[in-house]
């Protein structure tokens, strides 16, 4: 319901990673925190799936400026970036591939149809972020189609108030660039935002700019971004939603995608994203939500650099979504319904134009009837007009033992269908394959959760198993000496993964102190197993984490804050490799300056591809907020 708030005055039971500075309130003291899932809104106090959320103010006491960035401290979550500053990267969750993780806006999947290596093109500054979600494990009976390992969903701002936050920050490696003849590598920011609010409506405007000549040979980067959000209360049984969102994102592409043939490569991505929602409460037991959307994209590709039209393609792709998702109370428990629509088309130089239609329909049900019982079942019923009929069941359970203890349990099955990119690619280094059929996968997992005032812990393992899993691959054993072999996708067969994840939050000192204390740490271990041929190289199937460490500390002194971020990510195929950054910032009344080093020991460590990662960097930030 609309005007209805649920206090949770435990809220620590999901924030395996929440730590608050001075002049920010304390996460644990938050009244209310509602996950919408698929689309009843259930209080992350009684969830049974295993999520982790990335508040407001973790965003602003961790050490990083990109969305990228942060949900690098995520666990579970893997970030593989390929250039720095969030120009490009893939995210995938527990082992999955990159395309297998949704991602969503307030909701509303985003996830590209052309290739998901621009899913994170994000048309958001992260001024405007006001939490990140992600749910671990097949969400395809929530979410539908592309959500087969879990989805990440982005949470902008509420406006509550009236104020204008300005930031800018700055950094370098102080390394030589390469391509001048002086100079160091350096990257720099802005961010804007005014928020203004009447009795019945609210508004957002953010605008962000970064640009970076890069951390080495054909890495600059420049990226401009644009997000407007509006809503209208006329009472409180209804609410009117309306956002809008542009990027421009473009970025020397040295090795990203075919090295090392493409050193000169160059890359330039345009997304534009709005929608159009509403919410009724039409009585006290039946809501109702309709919602349309659009997702535009635009991605030109120089493979040998911007001089030559040789080796250029361009790609236009766009997404037209419609839903109405309902929810009906009854004293026995909760049902939800609801009904989608996807139209997806693409018109490229090196893929074609194709179109392909998805509809979907779901079915859900959660009850508290039975004593110290959750229970959230249902089903997704999902036509695709390339791929046909498909039905995800799923279920989760939470059990209350005792006040502090909770298990819970959760089974699932979820699917992945070809991007067009998979199917019908064709280009020389990379040739698609229309004869793919879709991924299915189904998961199971338990664990425990342990919730007191100042300590938060949970262990969970799970099994997931995929049939015809897709992976890039090429055979290189009989093939002349200076010959292309391009890589090309098919269903290899069946890829298993046992994973076992544990975190704990511990907050050291009493909340009230003045020097307070708070750690979180972390760890996620991987077991997959899949056949890959002899003489057979794979692009994608053996490069997910095989361990996985996060630790974070932060020192709050009154307005001084401290916070040190450690992560240690072990793969199946790349050298291990140990991270350390840390922030520090002071806060004054309206003004907050901060000053970071990401990778102090200076480690050299590759997170895809052959793609070095920056090493040693500084930044110095500040910024302030105006109330009107």
């Amino acid at each position: 319901m609309l005007n209805k708030k649920i206090s949770l005055t435990k809220l620590a039971i999901v924030l395996t990673i929440g730590v608050s500075s001075a002049q920010v309130k304390d996460t644990t003291a938050l009244n209310e925190v509602i996950i919408n899932q698929n689309r009843l809104q259930i209080p992350f106090s009684k969830q049974s799936k295993n999520i982790q959320i990335l508040t407001q103010e973790d965003i602003q006491r961790l050490p990083n400026r990109s969305i990228n960035e942060l949900l690098t401290n995520i666990p579970g979550v893997d970030v593989r970036q390929r250039g720095p500053f969030g120009s490009q990267a893939d995210i995938s969750i527990d082992g999955g591939s990159f395309e297998q993780t949704a991602i969503l806006l307030n909701g509303v999947k985003i996830t590209d149809p052309q290739s998901a290596h621009h899913n994170m093109n994000l048309p958001v500054p992260v001024e405007a972020i006001e939490r990140i979600e992600i749910i671990r494990g097949p969400a395809s009976r929530i979410f539908g189609i592309n959500a087969l390992t879990g989805a990440i969903n982005i949470v902008t701002k509420t406006v509550e108030s009236n104020q204008v936050i300005a930031q800018v920050y700055g950094g370098s490696s102080f390394k030589d660039n390469e391509q001048t003849s002086s100079g160091k590598y350096y990257a720099k920011g802005a961010q804007l935002a005014t928020q203004f609010n009447t009795r019945h409506s609210s508004h957002g405007l953010y605008v962000g700019h970064e640009d970076s000549n890069g951390q080495r040979y054909n890495t600059a980067s420049n990226n401009n971004k644009l997000y407007y959000d509006a809503t209208y209360r006329p009472n409180g049984s209804n609410l009117l939603k309306a956002n809008f969102g542009y990027i421009d994102n473009q970025f020397g592409a040295n090795g990203y995608y075919a090295a090392p043939t493409d050193k000169e490569a160059y890359e330039q991505v345009k997304t534009a994203f709005s929608s159009i929602q509403s919410q009724h409460q039409l009585t006290p037991a039946l809501s109702i939500s309709p919602r349309i959307s659009n997702r535009y994209n635009e991605d030109e590709y120089w493979y040998l650099g911007r001089t030559t039209t040789k080796g250029r393609s361009k790609h236009y792709s766009n997404v037209f979504g419609a839903e109405v998702n309902a929810a009906l109370e009854q004293q026995y428990g909760t049902f939800g319904i609801g009904l989608e629509s996807r139209f997806e088309r693409i018109n490229s130089t090196a893929i074609g134009s194709h179109n392909r239609e998805n509809y979907g329909g779901y079915l859900e049900f959660k009850t508290e009837a039975i004593a110290n019982l959750m229970l959230n079942a249902g089903a997704y019923v999902n036509y695709n007009s390339r791929f046909g009929w498909q039905v995800f069941p799923g279920l989760d359970l939470g059990y209350t033992i005792t006040e502090h203890w909770k298990f819970v349990l959760s089974a699932g099955s979820a699917q992945r269908i070809p991007s067009f990119t998979d199917l019908y690619t064709n280009q020389t280094a990379n040739i698609g394959n229309p004869d793919l059929t879709p991924e299915n996968a189904y998961q199971i997992e338990g664990g425990i959760k342990y919730l007191s005032n100042r300590v938060v812990a949970q262990v969970s393992y799970f099994h997931r198993d995929i049939n015809d899993f897709i992976d890039w691959q090429k055979n290189e054993g009989a093939v002349a000496e200076g010959t292309v072999v391009p890589w090309k996708p098919s269903n290899i067969g069946r890829n298993t993964v046992d994973g076992f994840n544990a975190s704990l939050r511990y907050q050291l000192s009493d909340p009230s102190a003045t020097t307070r204390y708070y750690t979180t740490i972390s760890y996620n271990y991987l077991n997959p197993k899949i056949k890959i041929e002899d003489g057979i190289r794979s692009k994608y199937a053996i490069e997910s984490l095989r361990q996985q460490v996060i630790l974070n500390l932060t020192v709050n002194h009154k307005n001084w804050t401290l916070t040190t971020a450690n992560r240690f990510n072990e793969r199946i195929s790349y050298k291990s490799y140990f991270i350390a950054d840390i922030r520090a910032s002071y806060q004054f009344t309206d003004f907050n300056i901060f000053a970071d080093v990401q990778n102090i020991f200076d480690k050299s460590y590759i997170e895809a591809a052959a793609i070095p990662m920056p090493g040693r960097w500084f930044s110095l930030g500040a910024k302030y907020k105006f109330k009107y």
